[in-house]
């Protein structure tokens, strides 16, 4: 018994070694934890349990019958996130690379499936350098079987990639099909071909970080959710997003009692706003004077800035939140805003996380560059997620909201459960000016002196429409608030609207304007 015993510890301290000391100075030396090490620091301490740590390669090719990959270069098993059930697979560069083989993927795939038994979210910490190509299509195999079992995940438990290294051709589908995808300064990577191929087939030559590096993917791409300078901190921002989900589509979100009252009043709130509606202002600033402890969370700040999207919590409840952002492009949507919020939207939906809009929008971006690259199809996605989600609507409307953006931004009309306004809340087609040019062409051309009759006009126009009273009037918004009352409203609307339930006709899907 005894002498069994020795031998199992002694293969189990082989494969937690990893690939050897010197594979791991080396890791450490890129400023890079090791897989386990990694997941020491996701997991609340001592909570993890590893599962399928004696799974061996069938491989025989090329020499593999002679070579020993400990742990099959993956590490895969569950344990708590502050307290709450989560599960993880994290490749271990020092093991071959992390190369995936039928016997890794086989790992990863058990654990996706376990997760989505068990309904706890799972999350991939990705460091590998690719398909194992002795395995052949074994290897192409195991990446099919993980985007097969990613889909059928997908809006049932939360999927999180963390990419903590390279992620290169076939691998990076297993993230896109993931629902955030976290990467680190200097060591994170992802493009479908490298520097290299591109080279020999187009001539183009890019490095590796303009290539795929995290801030291509955070701020041009839209690939990325999150960037951040080391492992660690990046490890932290997971546990803190995970704190605003629930477990599964069959929960709500974990309600937190807050310290900061939830009929707080929003004075700062009163003076933010300039004098001239052409000016702009923070809406940052709204949405943490709103949010619990000022504390808002947000989703791709580097990607379609004009469009703001994040979590924050409102008197306990989580929202996800999104604002126009009158600091970029005057808060027009364009169509990297319009795809940013429809997918947001769309992940708060499959996991029951409420929709709290803020409204600043003057229209949707005019010009050729959009009209060519089917502004009318990507604004389409936004109307259509908007209007598919069932979870409670909140809406704000804060300053403009003028024709078909202040449709497509949560209005009544695509199923926005509550409607609040402030009082310079501008409410209308298009604006003053604009209104004023049409409506009144002929009688300022005519006109003894038609500017002065051009501004009479334009002034006419914002007294009798550019205000929230006439939607008000047709029932369109619910109340007119003092914005130091924001906070408190918002959190009377989401306590009044947690048991919404609202159906929709059956269908196999819907067609999504992709």
């Amino acid at each position: 018994m005894r002498d069994k015993t020795e031998t199992f510890l002694a293969l189990k301290a082989g494969i937690l070694a990893g690939g050897g000391e010197k594979k791991v100075g080396k890791q450490h030396s890129l400023g890079k934890m090791t897989a386990r090490e990694r997941i020491a620091t996701l997991f609340d301490a001592s909570s993890f349990v590893e599962t399928d740590m004696f799974v061996k390669h069938r491989c025989t090719y090329f020499g593999m019958d002679r070579t020993e990959i400990p742990g099959e270069g993956v590490v895969t098993g569950y344990g708590a996130i502050d307290g709450r059930l989560a599960y993880v697979f994290a490749q271990d560069f020092t093991v071959l690379g992390g190369t995936l083989g039928e016997m890794h993927a086989s790992k990863v795939c058990k654990i996706l499936e376990l997760a989505l038994k068990t309904g706890a979210p799972v999350i991939g910490i990705n460091d590998s350098g690719g398909a194992r190509i002795q395995e052949a299509v074994d290897a192409m195999r195991g990446y099919g079987d993980i985007f097969y079992r990613n889909t059928i995940a997908s809006g049932v438990i939360p999927q999180i990639s963390v990419i903590m290294g390279p992620c290169a051709g076939g691998a990076t589908y297993s993230p896109a099909l993931t629902d955030f995808i976290f990467m680190v300064d200097k060591t994170s990577h992802m493009f479908i071909t490298g520097p290299q191929v591109i080279r020999a087939v187009t001539g183009e030559d890019v490095a590796v970080d303009a290539l795929g590096g995290p801030m291509t993917h955070n701020s041009v791409s839209g690939v990325a959710h999150f960037v951040y300078p080391d492992e660690a901190t990046c490890l932290a921002g997971v546990r803190k997003l995970i704190g605003f989900l629930p477990a599964s589509n069959r929960e709500l979100p974990p309600f937190v009692e807050p310290s900061d009252a939830a009929d707080r009043l929003c004075t700062d709130l009163e003076t933010l706003l300039p004098d001239s509606s052409n000016r702009t202002y923070d809406m940052k600033k709204i949405l943490a004077s709103v949010a619990d402890h000022h504390d808002f969370f947000e989703v791709q700040p580097w990607y379609a800035q004009n469009i703001i999207t994040g979590f924050a919590r409102v008197g306990g409840r989580t929202a996800g939140i999104i604002a126009n952002q009158p600091q970029v492009m005057a808060g027009c949507i364009d169509i990297n805003a319009s795809d940013k919020a429809a997918r947001f939207i769309s992940i708060c939906d499959s996991y029951n996380v409420p929709l709290l809009s803020f409204v600043d929008v003057p229209g949707f971006m005019p010009g050729t560059a959009q009209e060519y690259g089917g502004i009318i199809r990507h604004g389409a996605k936004l109307l259509y997620a908007y209007s598919e989600a069932s979870v409670p609507k909140v809406t704000v409307i804060v300053r403009k909201a003028y024709g078909g953006a202040y449709i497509a931004m949560c209005s009544r009309h695509l199923g926005a459960d509550m409607v609040l306004a402030w009082p310079t809340a501008e409410i209308a087609v298009m604006g003053a000016e604009g209104a004023a040019n049409i409506i009144f062409r002929h009688e300022i051309e005519s006109a003894k002196n038609p500017e002065e009759t051009r501004q009479n006009k334009i002034d006419e126009y914002v007294a009798e429409f550019s205000n929230p009273w006439q939607a008000a009037g047709r029932g369109y918004v619910d109340d007119v608030i003092e914005p130091a009352e924001t906070r408190k409203r918002v959190a009377s609307a989401l306590r009044m609207l947690e048991s919404k339930r609202e159906s929709r006709p059956a269908k196999k899907h819907g067609n999504f304007p992709v």
